[in-house]
């Protein structure tokens, strides 16, 4: 029995709610991971995190793996204790910041060159795991083959095999039973491959599940598809997370199609452009249509940023580029996010999510 489990609470069409038990604290399903790269979100610290509504965070193994070093950290207490977040936190394998390099993928592993000084570097699916357990996840995600879209349909099927042996290393590799490995199920749109992939992955004892190789492309509509032909193959009992997912249409499609788990860095890359996500529609605080606004970026809203200032004066911040700024937006569209996900477990708990999400969905238009 993996140390961390999910557990069902309520269903509203296929859309379910739950919650996801960890060493570090319980997080309620659906639920939003903000992104913490390098051990920390950009522009945020730990009180801010905790305000916005974060039960989880996820942190990037490529890049601590390079800077400073997961032996850094593990002397520092691991992720934990390095960045003084004592609630659950998730490490990705570095997959997808590896697909963006030049790389070199054999089945061994992948070779690559450090984006910090150009030192050769080799990624293999239980060096992956090891560097994981060293930063004290509590949930690790193995190394997995991503490939961009469009793509050849031999080209996805053979990511996804050698994504499946990649995961059955990557267990054998496993050393730490406080900590918990999710596999991560491929085959780009093509529902075929992606039934053949969840099939597989459900098979290994892996404690959830990401489905990846998404937000690298496709249409809303190929990305709804291919979550349609995996998530009828994975078990009921383990968490379904959707790697790189962030949108409010994207999240609550996927919802309703019975993903539990998602992370981006949606939220707060918009934010440092100014960019403010609003119930009402998506805009930009640059504008100067609100250079005289006192209202708050968005009505309703109870993060810091909407009780305390008004659009104008976040408008001046950006435009007078001060640092403030980008913290301010931040921390709206954390909460906003955050809120999202609380707001949709509680229509699936009260069984309206179609209505909620639809509603939702109407007002951003």
């Amino acid at each position: 029995m993996s140390v961390v489990t999910w557990s069902a609470e309520r269903t509203s069409g296929s859309a379910r709610t739950g919650t996801l038990q960890t060493p570090h604290g319980d997080i309620p399903t659906p639920a939003f991971m903000p992104v913490g790269t390098r051990a920390t979100v950009k522009g945020v610290d730990r009180n801010d995190l905790i305000a916005c509504g974060a039960d989880i965070i996820l942190a990037n193994t490529y890049h601590l793996m390079l800077r400073p070093g997961e032996g850094v950290v593990k002397g520092l207490g691991g992720l934990h204790g390095f960045a003084a977040w004592e609630r659950p936190i998730l490490t990705d394998s570095g997959g997808f910041q590896i697909f963006s390099l030049s790389s070199k993928v054999t089945e061994e592993g992948v070779a690559f060159r450090s984006t910090y000084d150009g030192s050769p570097v080799m990624l293999t699916p239980e060096r992956a795991i090891q560097v994981q357990e060293d930063l004290g996840a509590d949930i690790a995600m193995v190394l997995d083959v991503l490939v961009g879209l469009p793509a050849e349909r031999s080209v996805l099927d053979s990511a996804v095999e050698r994504t499946l042996r990649w995961t059955e290393r990557a267990l054998g590799a496993k050393r730490r039973d406080d900590r918990a490995v999710f596999g991560i199920v491929q085959g780009g749109v093509d529902p075929v491959l992606r039934r053949k992939s969840a099939r597989g992955t459900a098979s290994l004892d892996v404690a959830g599940f990401g489905i990846g190789g998404l937000s690298v492309g496709e249409t809303g509509h190929e990305c709804n598809a291919a979550i349609e032909a995996t998530v009828p193959e994975l078990p009921d009992d383990k968490v379904r997370y959707v790697m790189g997912l962030g949108d409010t249409e994207g999240m609550l499609d996927a919802i309703e199609r019975g993903v539990d788990l998602f992370d981006c860095v949606l939220p707060t890359r918009l934010a440092r452009h100014g960019k403010v996500l609003s119930r009402s529609g998506d805009y930009s605080i640059k504008k100067a249509e609100w250079v005289s606004s006192a209202d708050p970026l968005m009505p309703g809203c109870t993060c810091y940023t909407c009780a305390t200032y008004s659009r104008g004066y976040v408008r001046h911040l950006f435009n007078t580029k001060e640092l403030l700024a980008l913290r301010l937006a931040t921390i709206h569209n954390l909460t906003y996010t955050l809120t999202l996900m609380a707001d949709a477990r509680q229509a699936i708990l009260d069984d309206r999510y179609a209505s909620f999400s639809a509603e939702v969905k109407d007002r951003r238009l």
